[in-house]
């Protein structure tokens, strides 16, 4: 029998999968059906889906229903402290943008899926607190064990999988590096109309260097803003934090000086921030992901890691659509499939995590600086007019068919040679854009 531990977005759809190759699949979630409960406040309620999650929802026929629910967002709409403007597109190409999408409504979804298609069972409150993978037993909080031939952990960043094999199995390592900061969920609802306040195709920076604020945009109107912020003032700094945020006087105050013109919009601030719980932002990285060839961990159980690429969930829907082409290969020989799997899919999986954490510096730093908006602007011309030519954000986000340690090999090599070009002039037009394409041809 096989069993997924987690009914998350990875693990439903890898159930879908399966369901569709007629494979009996039982899958247990730690909490509740989402489909007729609450979502946790605080939870991220919106994510951004681009094209590698696409690639993967549309081989069990669900992209068009998805995309359907989802607010296209064609930029970064960069908000300065004076309450200036300004759109850096994601790309230069048409049809190239990332999805704000609802978290909870894709994984409903995912989950419905996977029960219609036939043989996929989903038991709910079951926490997995242990697994021995030699005698094939799960064992749950609640008392249930389950006997299981193959095991899937896509039961995210907290996996009780992965923390079981790291106390019974020899050699298994586990290690999490988390930032400095924490991030807070809070909204700018719709308007009195029910129309949005903010551009809607967008999704909005607010870059303060040392810290910042986003809003991704949600069907009703409404944006889910998440402020990015040190838990903690260094010793003898100024510096804002989470700490120091104390009272609705605090807050209010930190709020007319960093984001004045978000302000306004935002009604429930200090209810949503004071109730809204503060999150860690860390990557995880584990080793094996295969153990025995009778447990395999993928999505964030595997590999989790900041959200700032917005490819968390796109990676776990790739991990999917990558194991299911090697069962296409292999059919069900796990034996030779889980050891591919993680030759395969570890390189790419760290280069995104990497790739993650130099965003979370690009968006917080370097957004607002000049020579990185003339990047930028630069960029968009070199994809208007040239087919070969991609930016490091459009390998990473629209090209499913380049793995990810390629594009993190061949963006951050043209990122050092187009902002080197960038801050020598005070105009891109000032480049001559035959040289600059050779230059970037030359490279690679």
């Amino acid at each position: 029998m096989v069993v997924i531990i987690g009914a998350g977005p990875a693990g439903s759809l890898l159930a879908s999968y399966l369901a569709k190759r007629s494979t009996a699949v039982e899958v247990y979630e730690s909490r509740g059906d989402m489909r007729v409960g609450e979502v946790a406040r605080g939870r991220s309620i919106n994510m951004a889906l681009s094209d590698r999650g696409i690639a993967a929802l549309r081989e069990v026929g669900m992209d068009e229903y998805m995309l359907n629910a989802a607010i296209p967002m064609l930029g970064r709409m960069i908000h300065t402290p004076s309450g200036e403007t300004k759109m850096l597109p994601y790309s230069g190409r048409k049809g190239e943008y990332i999805n704000s999408i609802s978290r909870a409504g894709l994984n409903a979804a995912l989950m419905t899926a996977a029960e219609t298609n036939g043989g996929v069972n989903i038991h709910f409150n079951e926490r997995c607190v242990d697994i021995d993978v030699a005698a094939g037993t799960v064992y749950f909080e609640s008392g249930r064990t389950v006997k299981a031939d193959i095991v899937f952990a896509a039961d995210g960043a907290g996996s009780g999988v992965r923390q079981s094999l790291e106390r019974r199995e020899k050699g298994f390592e586990s290690h999490s590096a988390f930032l400095e900061h924490g991030y807070k969920e809070l909204v700018i609802p719709p308007a009195e109309d029910g129309g949005f306040l903010l551009e809607r195709n967008a999704l909005h920076i607010w870059p303060r260097h040392k810290f910042m604020m986003i809003a991704l945009p949600n069907l009703d109107g409404s944006f889910t803003c998440t402020l990015f912020l040190a838990q903690k003032t260094p010793a003898g700094s100024d510096e804002p934090s989470f700490e120091k945020l104390t009272d609705a006087a605090t807050l209010t105050a930190f709020f007319e000086e960093e984001f004045a013109d978000a302000l306004p919009l935002m009604p429930t601030l200090a209810e949503d921030f004071f109730e809204n719980p503060v999150g860690g932002l860390g990557t995880l990285r584990c080793s094996p992901w295969n153990t025995r060839e009778r447990v395999l961990l993928l999505g964030d159980a595997a590999h989790a890691m900041v959200p700032f690429y917005g490819q968390g969930m796109n990676c776990a829907f790739e991990d999917v659509r990558e194991l299911n082409a090697l069962i296409d290969r292999h059919g069900e020989d796990w034996q030779r499939i889980f050891p591919e799997f993680e030759a395969m899919r570890t390189e790419n999986a760290a280069a995104i995590q990497d790739l993650a954490i130099e965003n979370f510096y690009e968006m917080r730093d370097k957004v607002s600086d000049p020579v990185f908006q003339r990047k930028r602007e630069l960029e968009m011309r070199l994809e208007q007019t040239y087919d070969d030519y991609f930016s490091k954000y459009s390998m990473v986000t629209f090209r499913e068919d380049l793995p990810y340690a390629e594009a993190k090999r061949l963006g951050n090599a043209q990122d050092e040679l187009l902002m080197s070009l960038c801050s020598r002039v005070e105009s891109v037009a000032d480049l001559d854009i035959e040289q600059v394409i050779a230059d970037i041809r030359g490279a690679r």
